[in-house]
């Protein structure tokens, strides 16, 4: 778009002003200074602009952009609005607002806005289950900004793309993703900062969700031992609840559940409600395993946080989650039917697409038709769920759903060759 430049503003606005250069530069600059500034052969410091509109009678953003502050607080409304349905799990209505700003043409002109319009956007469409728009936005944006330039978003942009890309079943490039960009603020001196602590985290997820759980158990120490020596509340919580998650999947569930109470505690201090609601969801499931005594306590947790997310405190993600983890607990009370009614809510809301989400929900959907005595059902919802595993890259938790399926045919009394193909599959999948 061809827009006036700094200088052509403020020698327009001088002009209409009637005062000379010399009057605008008057006392502390000069003259010709003021001249080279017009003709756009010097870029005046932000000091200075704020000096210039002061004498103009404008804004500094007006000057800088050439945006009138009525349209700038138009803009600043709209994206305020976008954040808060973002926040409140209105993904769908986030994503639109996020659009309005994006469809400015005055937009183009106001760089940290814009930034801030697309980066909410990206995590609209992530929200919304829009896994590969969302990748999109986040690779250019992760492409345009210097790490130098801002550590802390530049980090976030990394993370939430990791983040994305394992969430739509490329886990290997999600690996690659969060290991270059850790190795970059390693090799610019910066692995002493939450943000190096939160790319630590987001690589040991993928390390689990890849099935590298040597690496996972090596890298989940480190990462503890970091941030309780240089991390904030923010990045302790999600060291110690990817920590949790190593120690849960290697049997360590004593460990695990020590490592998701400090995560707990320290989500005292995290103002976003959907990562409480993710850190206690994710305490309840370990309970769960590691204490089965305490299942109900679970459950109560669990409905806790529905009821939360129930009232806008969360996306359709988050509520399917919650309502998953919810349906195990029914299934480990003896509450099957109601666990097959909570399973099929979570999967209505995650939609068709293969996710890790719905997967997840498969599995625990065909755990609680089995012991309906719905073996029919369950070998083929299981079926489904050992499927999207594989085809989203989750070696371990796909052998896990094939070998719990070769169980279930068997107690069904189903063909050999169906169980042998079966536990083939397991064994495929565990690299065997």
């Amino acid at each position: 778009m061809d827009r006036e430049t700094l200088g052509q503003r403020i020698r327009a606005l001088r002009i209409r002003q009637g005062i000379s250069q010399a009057q605008l530069a008057f006392p502390e600059l000069s003259d010709s200074y003021i001249s080279l500034i017009e003709s756009d052969k010097r870029i005046p410091a932000p000091s200075v602009i704020d000096l210039l509109a002061g004498k103009l009678n404008c804004s500094a953003t007006y000057l800088v952009s050439g945006v009138s502050e009525d349209v700038v607080d138009e803009l600043r409304v709209t994206l305020d609005y976008a954040e808060i349905a973002l926040r409140n799990g209105a993904p769908g209505e986030a994503r639109a607002r996020f659009a309005d700003v994006l469809a400015s043409s005055d937009a183009v002109a106001l760089p940290e806005m814009l930034r801030q319009a697309r980066w909410g956007h990206a995590l609209a469409l992530e929200a919304a289950g829009e896994l590969a728009a969302a990748v999109d936005e986040l690779r250019a944006l992760a492409g345009e900004l210097p790490l130098e330039a801002d550590l802390e978003q530049w980090s976030n942009l990394h993370v939430a793309l990791s983040r994305c890309l394992r969430e739509r079943g490329d886990v290997g490039e999600g690996v690659r993703v969060a290991e270059d960009a850790l190795r970059r603020l390693i090799a610019a001196g910066a692995d002493a900062t939450d943000a190096a602590v939160r790319l630590g985290a987001a690589l040991l997820a993928a390390f689990v969700e890849r099935g590298d759980l040597v690496r996972a158990r090596q890298l989940a120490a480190q990462l503890v031992e970091r941030a309780e020596r240089v991390g904030g509340a923010c990045a302790r919580l999600a060291a110690y609840r990817e920590a949790a998650h190593v120690a849960e999947i290697r049997g360590e569930y004593e460990e695990g559940v020590r490592l998701a109470e400090l995560a707990l505690r320290s989500a005292d201090d995290e103002q976003d409600p959907r990562v409480v609601a993710h850190v206690r969801i994710s305490y309840a499931g370990l309970l769960l395993r590691a204490r089965p005594d305490q299942a109900a306590q679970a459950r109560d947790l669990l409905a806790r946080v529905r009821e939360e997310t129930r009232v806008g405190s969360a996306g359709e993600a988050l509520v399917a989650a919650c309502l998953t983890e919810l349906a195990r607990a029914e299934t480990a009370l003896g509450r099957p039917g109601e666990a097959v009614a909570l399973a099929e809510e979570a999967l209505e809301l995650l939609g068709d697409a293969p996710r890790r989400a719905t997967a997840w929900a498969l599995t625990v959907l065909g755990e609680a038709c089995a012991r309906l005595g719905r073996r029919n059902r369950a070998v083929e919802v299981l079926t489904r769920a050992a499927t999207h595993l594989e085809e989203l890259e989750s070696s371990r938790e796909a052998a896990q759903t094939w070998f719990d399926l070769a169980e279930l045919l068997a107690e069904t009394g189903a063909e050999e060759d169906s169980r042998l193909d079966a536990y083939r599959r397991a064994l495929t999948c565990a690299g065997i």
